[in-house]
């Protein structure tokens, strides 16, 4: 099975490269530069939105980081990455909690796009304190967002809290460092990371 992954090392596109580490599979990164290849044509006709990541596996494309997780999770059952039948609810709840509301809520954030009262009604995620309230009630309540054990859902909801820790996109609250801590100490976590970084240390 051939699969590409189409990304820049310092973008989302590293959430797709952890999950590929995590399922184990055999893959080809082609990295792409914002201004130049990513715009080219060329890419165009794999991502009509000239954004990363992507990835094509046997001539299909999958975007969007939850989708690419979810893909590879089912893909690959062998990784035991996607949900049992009893996690299955909090698995896609949480996952795409993590794509909508909070990928929302913390984009609007960082652009000063604040709403007001009478605009939550109408806003999906309603106001980031309540996103993030919602989160760390979420991730209190199993060690993992779907439960015990480590799900693709968590390398989609982890990435957004890690990159919100690191940012300051989110605040620093006790449940999120304590969640954090497990997931950078995965394997794959370090491999991937450890791809991406070469990559930028060779550009810079």
């Amino acid at each position: 099975m051939a699969l590409t992954l189409y990304t820049n090392p310092m973008s989302r596109g590293r959430i797709a490269r952890w999950m590929l580490e995590e399922v184990g599979a055999a893959y080809e990164t082609v990295v792409l530069g914002y201004d130049t290849t990513m715009k080219a044509e060329a890419y165009r006709a794999i991502n009509p939105m000239a954004k990363v990541p992507a990835l094509v596996h046997n001539g299909k494309t999958i975007t969007e980081c939850a989708a690419i997780c979810a893909y590879l999770a089912e893909t690959f059952p062998d990784a035991g990455l996607a949900p049992h039948a009893d996690e299955r609810a909090d698995y896609y709840r949480w996952l795409f909690y993590a794509a909508g509301p909070v990928e929302s809520a913390i984009t609007n954030r960082s652009l000063g796009v604040v709403p007001t009262d009478a605009q939550q009604r109408m806003v999906g995620y309603g106001s980031f304190d309540a996103v993030v309230d919602v989160l760390e009630r979420a991730i209190s309540a199993h060690p993992y967002i779907a439960g015990d054990r480590f799900t693709a859902a968590d390398v989609y909801g982890g990435s957004q809290i890690l990159f919100g820790l690191q940012f300051g996109s989110l605040p620093k609250r006790e449940i999120f460092g304590d969640y954090a801590a497990r997931l950078i100490e995965r394997p794959a976590y370090k491999r991937a990371g450890e791809l991406d970084d070469a990559l930028i240390a060779a550009a810079a």
